[in-house]
């Protein structure tokens, strides 16, 4: 696998508040002297709506679109705190107790600045992107980030005990991650992370903001947020979708990715032509027996409603191959299957992992264990992400 394969692991909790309505008001107190918690964050995972208790605990989010969210709680000294909530007409009401943190001395590593910042370029590259967005964003507090890389495992670490603070010039966002766990594998070529985000408009001029609506929409089209929105809905076809079950099979004719980066390394420096074998094989395909199966699919055949309303599954047998025919693919991902009769269309295989499922909501925001994304979508790390209450247009 390239290092294009990422994983999006969100946080799924199973209490869900039934609402009706987009108003979500609330008092916060500890659990501990049951005194009110001023100054707490409170805000929606993934969406636009963010706020801080006054000095009696109150706190009120207002204007919310219907959908369903991750609300949490976030102050000094306190656990975490997250519930999942449902959104729509009627008003929501909380009461919320904060669990006091039990301070705990955490192991310190040790690396030099030089370690640090090597760390950090890749952590950027795997988490914030490489993509034109990503260019345009800026980190406002890296040393936040508490980075670790074993080289045995060739795996870097992140974690952070408060937001990481970034600033999209590209979208018009102040992105706030409460970034919980991080790490990118240089052998599986696997990313994997999951925290709570917060959005923020940036403030702009009229131009700048007709060109962050520009830039959100580019981005909007095509991505899976869309893709999610449009199968329930069941407009793929207006809105440039096709999909395909798809299967594939290890290459036997190729050596696992451990073993061919172990022995290119050992190698390298003492027999030249050992490690151009081993480099040439890591030029073989990683899959054989790949079929397409046509025709293409529609919405029902993948689809399945819940009983709880607004929520969705999405389930197949294989792999899901995903054509958005509204855009051309400009970058090259050498292990993506492509028929030879295919137009260069934006392509992405979803994959399975952790349940036989995706479960999402309305808002098109995968919920539980996501799945694994090749191709286009792999791309669309930090940078690219817009928040579930995103409509174009907005």
């Amino acid at each position: 696998m390239r290092r294009w394969l990422s994983i999006l692991t969100c946080l799924f909790l199973p209490v869900i508040v039934l609402a009706q309505g987009g108003t979500i008001t609330g008092k916060i107190i500890s659990a501990a002297s049951k005194a009110p918690v001023p100054k707490a964050s409170v805000f929606l995972s993934n969406a636009t709506f963010g706020t801080a208790t006054d000095d009696e605990g109150n706190f009120s989010l207002r204007g919310v679109k219907p959908g369903q969210y991750d609300l949490v709680v976030t102050t000094l000294g306190f656990e975490e705190y997250s519930k999942k909530i449902l959104v729509g007409a009627q008003a929501i009401t909380l009461n919320i107790e904060l669990t006091p943190k039990i301070m705990m001395m955490k192991s310190v590593t040790i690396i030099s600045n030089a370690d640090w910042k090597k760390n950090y370029e890749q952590f950027k590259k795997d988490f914030i992107g490489t993509t034109d967005n990503a260019k345009e964003c800026k980190v406002i507090n890296p040393r936040v980030l508490d980075l670790i890389y074993y080289r045995k495992k060739q795996e870097l670490q992140a974690s952070a005990d408060e937001f990481l603070i970034m600033e999209n010039y590209a979208l018009g966002y102040r992105v706030k991650y409460l970034l919980n766990n991080f790490s990118s594998n240089n052998i599986s070529r696997m990313i994997e992370y999951s925290g709570k985000i917060l959005f923020e408009e940036l403030p702009g001029s009229e131009s700048q903001k007709k060109k962050w609506k520009q830039r959100r929409e580019d981005t909007y089209y095509g991505s899976a947020q869309q893709f999610y929105r449009s199968l329930y809905k069941n407009t793929l076809t207006e809105d440039g979708f096709v999909i395909y079950n798809f299967s594939r099979v290890l290459n036997q004719d190729r050596f696992p990715e451990e073993f061919i980066q172990k022995k290119f390394k050992q190698f390298k420096d003492i027999n030249r032509d050992s490690a151009v074998f081993w480099q040439r094989q890591n030029d073989v395909p990683k899959w054989a027996q790949e079929n397409l199966m046509k025709p293409p699919l529609a919405a029902n055949r993948v689809l399945r409603s819940t009983e709880q309303e607004g929520l969705y599954v999405v389930t197949f047998p294989y792999l899901l191959y995903v054509i958005y025919t509204k855009k051309r693919e400009e970058t090259y991902f050498r292990d993506i299957y492509r028929p030879l009769d295919m137009e260069n269309y934006e392509t992405s295989v979803i994959t399975l992992l952790q349940q036989p499922y995706i479960l999402f909501d309305r808002n098109g925001s995968v919920l539980g264990n996501a799945p694994l994304y090749e191709g286009t979508w792999s791309k669309a790390k930090l940078a690219n992400m817009l928040p579930v209450d995103y409509e174009p247009g907005d």
